[in-house]
């Protein structure tokens, strides 16, 4: 089998930080550095320069995403130093012709990519007859989050186009190498190498996966990661920036000893001090869920304490957040239940059984339903709305990789602000 060819997205916007990620991929067997749309967009051709001036023996991928002036930009990226050229495989045939001519003539590469096309076997067969050299099985970022794979496209295309299939989106060491005894004959990785901490012995993975069959993962035997898994692996800082910094409570901390903990909500709106809805509450929530607690923020009277903590850790409850005041405090501190609270004061109040289980409530200034999200730590607790609950934790989990990369840039001697780009992205 012809050994499959390895490109790295360098996806970034900082063009010092995509050369330095992309020397490491290099080094560690990649075969092509792709300047990502991202960077393209950041830092113009300059971008394809740097990448052709640092890796003169590798292939430059151009990822332009042509749209429209097929000759204009594929000349752009061509002068640049582009070996490849991308351009979108739902632009007009107009266009696609003219990208076709014009790299032609500048002896580059077109690489078609079926992102979001209706049709994709249909049109890979006319890029095809086109002139195009390479077709792209590409599901993007925001696709994948909620749960759309690029092998399913990859599956559709093969033995289809008599072209090179390319394939990308969120691939792995595992994930590549079930591409390649697909058909793939180009494997984009692009966070699993950019967003890792070692980037060279993440391409390392990825190149023994695509070169020795035998010693390839095996994809698909682990059951997939769940929602609660996700959550379990990030902080709410994650969580709160993959939701553009927004679903985070307020004024409602940690009262007991263990913390962390991810649920969904079982909602209670009671009177203050009225604990009755709250206890029924614990026998209706099923194991694994977070009572989320309305009691109208009040300081004075007490909605919670020990003997309502033990009913539901026998539950198997996740935790409790309660907009409103416990008792008790030194024995939740001794509990391993999670236990999250605006205040803490020594008076109980009665039972009366005003209020009700699983409606729409206002908690630490937030909405909550019955069903949504919820994960807290000792940062604080985020409500995820239930119908974006898995791309919400996908998301944090990338945002997460990204600071461990950044971190370890620091480690090196660079600085927050530098890897930021501060001055330069500062509102103008």
């Amino acid at each position: 089998m012809k050994r499959p060819v390895l490109q790295v997205a360098l996806d970034l916007v900082e063009l010092p930080r995509a050369i330095a990620i992309g020397d490491e991929a290099v080094r560690g067997g990649a075969d092509w550095v792709e300047a990502g749309t991202p960077l393209i967009k950041s830092e113009g051709m300059e971008a394809v320069r740097a990448l052709r001036s640092q890796f003169p023996d590798r292939g430059v991928v151009a990822d332009m995403k042509v749209a429209d002036a097929g000759a204009v930009e594929v000349e752009m990226a061509a002068r640049a130093g582009a070996s490849v050229v991308c351009v979108l495989a739902d632009a007009d045939d107009t266009v696609i012709g003219e990208a076709v001519r014009t790299a032609s003539v500048f002896g580059v590469d077109l690489m078609a990519d079926l992102l979001n096309v209706p049709d994709p076997i249909g049109r890979a067969q006319e890029l095809e007859l086109l002139g195009v050299q390479i077709i792209n099985a590409h599901v993007g970022v925001d696709q994948q989050m909620i749960g759309k794979n690029s092998l399913d496209l990859l599956e559709k295309l093969r033995g289809s186009v008599g072209v090179r299939l390319a394939v990308a989106g969120g691939l792995g060491p595992a994930t590549a190498a079930q591409a390649v005894e697909m058909g793939a004959d180009i494997v984009i990785v692009g966070s699993y190498i950019t967003r890792s901490a070692k980037p060279m012995e993440s391409v390392r993975q990825v190149r023994e996966a695509l070169d020795h069959p035998s010693k390839r993962p095996v994809p698909g035997t682990s059951p997939s990661v769940s929602i609660r898994e996700i959550l379990a692996m990030v902080s709410t800082p994650n969580i709160s920036d993959a939701m553009h910094r927004k679903g985070a409570m307020s004024g409602i901390t940690p009262r007991s000893g263990k913390v962390k903990m991810a649920g969904p909500a079982v909602t209670v709106r009671s009177l203050a001090g009225d604990w009755a809805k709250p206890v029924e509450a614990i026998d209706r929530a099923e194991p694994g869920d977070i009572l989320v607690i309305d009691n109208g923020g009040s300081c004075v009277v007490a909605t919670w304490g020990e003997l309502a903590t033990l009913s539901a850790e026998g539950r198997g409850l996740s935790g409790v957040v309660i907009d409103g005041s416990v008792r008790d405090i030194d024995d939740l501190r001794e509990s391993s239940f999670p236990v999250f609270a605006r205040a803490v004061v020594p008076c109980a109040g009665d039972p009366k059984g005003f209020g009700e289980i699983n409606c729409e409530i206002s908690c630490g200034g937030q909405l909550v339903r019955p069903g949504d999200w919820i994960a807290a730590d000792e940062s604080g607790i985020v409500v995820i709305p239930r119908e974006r609950a898995l791309e919400i934790a996908r998301r944090a989990l990338e945002v997460q990789k990204s600071e461990e990369r950044m971190r370890e840039e620091i480690r090196r001697g660079s600085t927050l602000s530098q890897l930021s780009g501060l001055v330069k992205w500062e509102k103008k």
